[in-house]
């Protein structure tokens, strides 16, 4: 017995579409693993499907200017395996970055730099050099 939400899911005028396209698209992302080259399915996704045609996103340009050149043999083979394909677009679509990669460590002086940098900071005259200098040396994480 299916619950509420089910019901309303598979009904023809609830979301039953959404979820008609979704699975669909997860039929086709499973036939495009078997027909695109391993190294080419792990670089790129099916993206989308209307009107016969299968929109595909690469990672990188390299791989969709690939991809466009193979697109005749991945609809032939979408077709053979009983998909109404008669074209399959490749977009360009990259990954999102992991946030946590563009965090910057803060690296700590040696004893030895910030001195030098002590010494080089009072022979300078007042500038915005100068400033700076004092600036790095007072926020910079020593190390000891």
């Amino acid at each position: 017995m299916q619950n509420p939400l089910e019901n309303y899911l598979e009904a023809a005028e609830g979301a039953g579409k959404v979820l008609a396209h979704a699975r669909l698209l997860m039929n086709l992302a499973r036939l495009y693993e078997e027909i695109a080259p391993a190294h080419f399915s792990q670089a790129s996704c099916v993206a989308n499907y209307r009107s016969g045609t299968i929109v595909i996103h690469a990672i990188s340009g390299a791989v969709a200017a690939k991809l466009r050149q193979m697109a005749p043999t991945l609809a032939n083979g979408f077709s053979k395996r009983g998909i109404e394909c008669s074209e399959v677009q490749i977009k360009v679509q990259a990954r999102e970055i992991n946030d946590q990669s563009r965090v910057s460590t803060q690296k700590p002086l040696s004893a030895r730099t910030c001195g030098e940098l002590g010494c080089l900071t009072g022979s300078l005259p007042a500038s915005p050099l100068r400033s700076a200098l004092e600036t790095l040396l007072e926020r910079a994480a020593k190390r000891e």
